[in-house]
């Protein structure tokens, strides 16, 4: 009976694989960049005391859809094990997984609890530059206190990655508003109360229309004429922290004290000394129901890519997922629109392989007869020093060669096994600066984690 597939065939013809459309393969290089950004991440959220977390990559499919609805299934890689009964899907976001986490043990986390996570994400959307299907998000979130303060710390968090990977306040702006101020905006301009959930999502998406469709959603919602057009002056007025903000209270036609909020936060984030980054935008208000309070979103200072971060205050969603009531603020950074900011402004580099580890010693193993068994012995033993230590796999003995290598792989130093083994002796070659001297093994490990 013929095999459906020889081997034989299989080897004439063989198979060709690519990753999945959305996703992304990191080689050495593309490894070393994603590190560099975590990196940036990870620090800042220590530096603030922020303690790091983590969930299931894929959740119970009840989880998403009790905080954002039936109508996310569409959004999600969404699936049901063979001869199963329960319905998964893989994490779009670390949100859910967090409340549920944080109300599970709510009764024995001290409070405020100041958690952050760095997880792979996935998201059934057509990909496109800034949205691919897999990509990884920095969460930050503080749960357990409220307040300006707390509220400017968590933006603060945000804008610390920021400037340690190299962007300065007039790279980025950090868009702020806030839902009760918002509120009152678009209720002072006639929009009813129970309406006001949906004029906050055709704000979120208002770009994403067209403006026909946007003026007829306008109008459903009690927003025509004058009115229209002061909604839309007011949702694309910016003021900066440090301005007159009642120019944003003049503009929509409001008292002042309607968007006290915002005067509490401009007073917290000049006091953390975050003013510089920021601007009040009310546009702004993230369309997702479970916010609060506090929205914010930062962008590039061009506009020409989509938001590198958005989040804010959601102090009912631990509730939601049983726990007690709880204040929470947290935000999302995702690498992929990041990466191209900073690709853009020179802040990575071209080639990647400049940020992968630099080897302290590359051992080369002349032609001298010892040199060969000496060589796995000094390997390891200078490992076993903590030295990050690597060898050529080649036959070739041709020193210039191997020479050749170690500079490939940016090793800080050479060591060359030859005659002066005899005498304990190696000789080591600076490859900076080209400077070659005999040394003693014993000697070995310091020289190599001498500063360079």
């Amino acid at each position: 009976m013929a095999c459906a597939v020889c081997p034989n065939e299989i080897a004439k013809s063989p198979m060709k694989f690519q990753s999945p459309k959305g996703t992304r393969d990191f080689y050495p290089a593309e490894m070393a960049v994603r590190r560099r950004i975590e990196g940036a991440w990870r620090d800042a959220s220590i530096a603030f005391g922020y303690d790091e977390i983590d969930g299931p990559t894929f959740e119970h499919l009840e989880l998403y859809t009790a905080k954002s609805g039936e109508g996310i299934v569409n959004e999600l890689f969404s699936f049901r094990r063979a001869g199963g009964s329960d319905d998964y899907a893989l994490r779009p976001e670390f949100t859910p997984t967090l409340a549920r986490m944080a109300a599970a043990r709510a009764a024995q986390l001290p409070m405020p609890v100041k958690w952050f996570a760095i997880p792979n994400f996935f998201r059934a959307e057509r990909p496109q530059r800034g949205r691919l299907r897999e990509f990884y998000q920095w969460n930050v979130d503080l749960l357990g206190a409220e307040g300006p303060a707390i509220d400017a710390e968590i933006i603060g968090v945000a804008i610390a990655a920021l400037a340690r990977l190299g962007l300065r306040a007039t790279d980025v702006r950090v868009k702020i508003s806030h839902r009760v101020a918002a509120a009152n905006v678009v209720r002072a301009l006639g929009v009813a109360d129970e309406s006001i959930a949906g004029a906050f999502e055709l704000l979120d998406r208002r770009d994403k229309m067209a403006p026909e469709e946007f003026t007829k959603r306008a109008a459903a919602l009690g927003l025509a004429g004058d009115a229209l057009a002061r909604f839309e002056t007011v949702v694309r007025t910016r003021v900066q922290i440090t301005d007159d903000i009642g120019v944003l209270a003049t503009t929509a036609g409001i008292a002042v004290d309607s968007l006290a909020e915002l005067v509490l936060l401009r007073d917290a984030l000049v006091a953390a000394g975050l003013s510089d980054w920021c601007e009040f935008d009310l546009g702004i208000v993230r369309g997702l129901a479970y916010y609060t309070g506090t929205v914010f979103e930062i962008h590039e200072a061009s506009g020409g890519e989509r938001a590198i971060a958005g989040g804010g205050r959601y102090d009912g969603l631990v509730e939601l997922f049983g726990g007690p009531k709880t204040p929470a603020i947290g935000f999302g950074m995702g690498d992929v629109v990041l990466g191209l900011v900073l690709a853009d402004r020179g802040l990575l580099p071209a080639d990647g392989t400049e940020l992968l580890p630099r080897p302290d010693a590359f051992v080369i193993a002349t032609a001298d007869p010892a040199a060969d068994a000496e060589l796995p012995r000094l390997v390891a033993r200078l490992r076993g020093e903590g030295l990050h230590v690597r060898h050529s796999y080649k036959a070739t003995r041709n020193v210039g060669k191997l020479l050749a290598d170690a500079s490939k792989q940016r090793a800080r130093f050479a060591v060359l096994l030859g005659a002066e083994l005899a005498d304990g002796r190696v000789m080591l070659k600076d490859l900076a600066s080209g400077e070659q001297r005999p040394v003693a093994l014993t000697e070995l490990p310091a020289l190599l984690r001498a500063p360079a």
